[in-house]
């Protein structure tokens, strides 16, 4: 029996997103012999970074290389990158365009022209909140979900991280805080706080064991060294990548997805499952260019 092999879209609104919250899952679909395309809206030129790495479009290039090698390290077939502003956490980006106040019809015709293009069977994107707020990453789900619905893309799955879980995390860490003073920021500073981050396990309907893969999604983290650092500061990604191998594996060895239009129940471990025991086929798209409805075989 021949195996299903699907193409798999990942949107993200900055480089090193696509690592830290989908890296394993996309390493795995791409090892299982599934097209894995990465994109991205913005550059991250508002990141955090030490001198060194330069500010504005100085910084956009040096991560514009990271993300070209976060890309191959997790073995994406395709990476597409949209070029709008980043908004920064409080979008109050001032030199480009920022992507948190695009407009949501035109940004998702360019990504639907990508679903189309690819022929995309699947498309991840975060939950409704941004996982923790970033005007960015809401901004991604409206976009992806709007961009789903007029390229007809069966499979919507929103990145998020187990809330109860992350909850847990942070009581331990914040109890470490002498050790691992840096954790206590997360949360600090995003719109959201410390409460309703991400998304409550009860509506989770994916859970992915990556554990197998975790070694190419260090790797990806790895990649983007200019978030790693900062001038007088310690970052997040930077102790992360130094937790021990074992911990590490625990730590980042599960990722976590609510499928769009799924009921919750059964925490679901096969990322297309959805898609398995359903006859390969498109649904009607609309055609981004005249507006009348057309259908893809």
């Amino acid at each position: 029996m021949t195996r299903q092999r699907f193409t798999l879209v990942s949107f993200h609104a900055h480089p090193d997103d696509e690592s830290l919250l989908t890296g394993g899952t996309l390493a795995m679909a791409a090892h299982d012999g599934h097209r894995v395309v990465l994109v991205t809206a913005t550059d991250g030129e508002q990141g955090l970074a030490a001198e060194a790495d330069g500010v504005g479009s100085h910084l956009a290039e040096r991560r514009r290389e990271e993300l070209e090698r976060a890309a191959s390290a997790l073995g994406c077939a395709r990476l597409v990158r949209l070029g709008y502003g980043d908004s920064g956490l409080h979008a109050d980006a001032d030199d480009m365009s920022p992507f948190a106040q695009a407009d949501v019809e035109t940004a998702a015709r360019r990504l639907a022209e990508i679903l189309i293009e690819e022929q995309a069977d699947a498309l991840t994107i975060y939950d409704a909140q941004g996982g923790y707020g970033h005007p960015d990453h809401v901004q991604v789900h409206r976009v992806g979900t709007r961009a789903a619905r007029l390229a007809g893309t069966a499979l919507v799955l929103e990145a998020t991280v187990d809330r109860e879980l992350l909850e847990r995390v942070l009581k331990v860490v914040s109890a470490a805080r002498s050790a691992f003073g840096v954790f206590s920021a997360l949360g600090r500073d995003a719109p959201l706080g410390r409460t309703g981050l991400y998304t409550s396990r009860r509506l989770i309907t994916h859970r992915i064991n990556v554990s197998r893969h975790v070694g190419a999604k260090r790797s990806a983290m790895a990649a983007h060294h200019s978030q790693q650092r900062a001038d007088g500061q310690v970052r997040v990604l930077w102790q992360l990548l130094r937790l021990p191998g074992p911990v590490f594996r625990l730590a980042f060895g599960r990722e976590w997805f609510v499928e769009q239009g799924r009921r919750p129940g059964h925490l679901e471990g096969d990322l297309f499952a959805s898609l398995r025991h359903q006859p390969r086929r498109r649904t009607a798209a609309s055609d981004l260019r005249g507006g009348h409805g057309t259908a893809r075989s």
